[in-house]
């Protein structure tokens, strides 16, 4: 589980652990992290497991894969949750623009790299209805502070989480591979705003986390074959995305830009 040391992905990991999975949570802050652990703990589940990591820097992204590859034989759901939306432009160490890094080529990368260990597994990526306020361009994974405006940013990100499980799961028909929209969420989102973060922790018609866990948590565990491959889902319920991002040629292009920006 990334993104799990808190909201969304910490309320499903607590689901999975109560239910009976080992978890592994996957942060970026060491002391969220260790909180988040301990309240996985507590449900009394198996022992979970984490790794801290800043998708921010795809070395991190190989070293969490390089961990999981040498502790776990199999994986059984890869939950891609990290995520976040960025006021102002930046760029990685990479190279690239923040938002589509760390929302959208790091979890590619992440998993590609565990893609043997997921045979017979699922994926499970949160995405976002926001896709349909931005669209990516796969041959400009850097952008230009000129240029920037943070809903299209993140929206264009939320888009790629959507292509990219629409076309594993056409390239990989042994992982079952989808993408999901949580809702609006009360959680630390936008945390870089003041202004965004005030709303997100205080307006009154914000689901809650375990709310907007609720379709990751049914989709890693209900019967596959309820389930559509590579499809975007809403409340538990199939969803056509916005045009473009339902092109399975423009994900086709898209996967290869992604490739070959992440170096695989």
């Amino acid at each position: 589980m990334t993104g799990a040391s808190s909201g969304v992905g910490l309320a499903a990991a607590t689901a999975f652990a109560r239910g009976g999975a080992r978890v592994v949570l996957v942060g970026r802050d060491p002391g969220r992290l260790d909180a988040a652990v301990d309240q996985v703990r507590a449900t009394g589940g198996p022992a979970p497991d984490s790794f801290r990591a800043d998708f921010a820097r795809l070395a991190e992204v190989r070293a969490l894969a390089s961990y999981l590859l040498d502790r776990y034989p199999t994986i059984d759901v890869l939950a891609n949750n990290a995520g976040g939306i960025v006021s102002s432009y930046a760029r990685t160490v990479d190279g690239f623009e923040m938002t589509i890094q760390t929302n959208h080529l790091a979890p590619f990368l992440l998993t590609n790299l565990l893609r043997d260990r997921l045979r017979g597994g699922r994926v499970v990526n949160t995405a976002s209805d926001a896709h349909r306020r931005g669209l990516v361009d796969p041959d400009d994974l850097v952008g230009g502070a000129g240029r920037y405006d943070r809903w299209s940013a993140y929206g264009a990100s939320k888009g790629a989480n959507i292509l990219f499980a629409a076309e594993a799961g056409r390239r990989w028909p042994d992982v079952l591979s989808t993408s999901y929209h949580p809702g609006v969420v009360r959680t630390r989102f936008g945390s870089d705003s003041p202004l965004l973060a005030a709303f997100y922790r205080v307006a009154p018609f914000l689901t809650t986390p375990e709310g907007g866990a609720d379709t990751m948590v049914w989709l890693a565990t209900a019967p596959a074959a309820d389930i559509a491959q590579g499809g975007y889902y809403v409340k538990r319920r199939p969803r056509r995305p916005a045009p473009k991002v339902a092109d399975p040629q423009f994900a086709a292009r898209l996967w290869e830009a992604s490739a070959k920006a992440v170096g695989l």
